[in-house]
């Protein structure tokens, strides 16, 4: 890191590093007055929070009727197939929480990609309230990613047209992977108040911080296993 900032708590493995997300999520939430806009990530490690939240100990005092749910990326398959996030989302916490139908906002996997891209980038303009950013006013409250032994996060796989994507909000990615995929682009990730990374701690790189952000976290493990919360300012990137 160029710059030392926020904190690091190594926690034991992943299943603390959920509890301590799922306490975090839930503390913001909960202080949060009206909507409250969560970006959401696939993954083993997202699976337990998700799980987790959707648990008893989490369930009834998590804000469920406030709280709109999006995804960071999504394979171009349907809903019900075993690579979806969606499905796996659906599976870990919103089957099992009273989350309202309306407050759940999937990337559309029909039609053809690129319509799916552009239905789901105005599906986020319409909830945002324009079609431009404002770095002042995020587009999320909290968002979740994981980071890849590439450097990859949500689907901006290296090399790709989509990581140098400035103006489209949602880009189809159709090489580096078997299936075609579509994901938020860097300018709407990095609009969040707080940003959670999930990924192995000294395989993902460094993290360059503004120092004019406010408070976000981003979770990281080790090669050994151990979790790590690494607390910093966002935007963070690559």
């Amino acid at each position: 890191m160029s710059e030392a900032i926020g904190r690091v708590e190594i926690l034991p493995d992943p299943l603390a590093l959920a509890y301590r997300v799922a306490e975090w999520m839930t503390q913001a939430a909960l202080a949060a007055h009206g909507s409250f806009r969560v970006s959401l990530s696939g993954g083993s490690t997202p699976k337990t929070l998700y799980g987790l939240l959707a648990s008893e100990e989490f369930r009834d005092r998590f804000p469920w009727q406030q709280v709109s749910w999006y995804w960071g990326d999504e394979r171009f398959v349907p809903y019900d197939h075993p690579e979806s996030n969606f499905r796996m989302t659906r599976e870990a916490m919103l089957a099992k929480a009273p989350v309202p139908p309306e407050n759940i906002h999937p990337i559309p996997t029909d039609g053809t990609p690129e319509d799916a891209a552009r239905r789901y980038e105005l599906t986020l303009q319409q909830a945002y309230g324009a079609a431009t950013l404002d770095s002042h006013r995020p587009l999320f409250d909290v968002t979740l990613l994981g980071l890849g032994p590439d450097g990859h996060t949500a689907s901006l796989l290296p090399g790709e047209p989509a990581v140098d994507e400035r103006n489209r909000w949602v880009a189809v990615v159709s090489h580096g992977r078997p299936e075609v995929r579509i994901t938020m682009t860097y300018p709407v990730l990095e609009s969040s108040r707080r940003v959670a990374f999930g990924g192995r701690r000294g395989e993902s790189g460094d993290f360059q911080c503004d120092p004019q952000g406010r408070q976000s976290s981003a979770g990281c493990a080790d090669s050994t296993g151990r979790q790590a919360l690494v607390v910093c300012r966002p935007s963070c990137s690559r």
